[in-house]
């Protein structure tokens, strides 16, 4: 595997993504192990390969993420994220693509804080007339 290399990072909820891309075959490893050993389940995969797909880019690259935080699902988008800002650093002709599928944008959604006399972050307590 070469030294040079395009970098990317990726956010999600919790989850942080670090993605380099390497000129390579086609392998995707998540924290030292296959992408399919990391994510077992076939949606999670797809979503992580979706920006190599769209942009018929598979083959072409070897990819090492380091991901941590949040849940499976999150580090799953966050690593989506980090691919394709790391494809667009590889190749800046890739952004109207990338951009108009959505690769390109972070999700800004997160767990609201629970407030202080709330059951939850918007629940309230059960209210008793009588």
């Amino acid at each position: 595997m070469s030294t040079s290399f395009d970098y990317g990072t990726g956010r999600r909820k919790t989850a942080i993504a670090r993605t380099r891309l390497y000129p390579g075959s086609g392998q995707i490893e998540v924290n030292g192990r296959p992408m399919d050993q990391y994510f077992p389940r076939k949606t999670l995969q797809m979503i992580v390969r979706q920006p190599l797909a769209l942009t018929k880019l598979a083959e072409q690259y070897d990819i090492k993420v380091n991901v941590c935080g949040g849940g499976i699902s999150g580090q799953a988008e966050a690593v989506r994220l980090g691919i394709s800002r790391a494809l667009l650093q590889a190749d800046p002709a890739l952004r109207g693509v990338l951009k108009h599928a959505g690769f390109l944008t972070r999700d800004a959604r997160k767990k609201e804080r629970k407030k202080y006399g709330l059951a939850a972050a918007r629940a309230r307590y059960q209210y008793s007339k009588r």
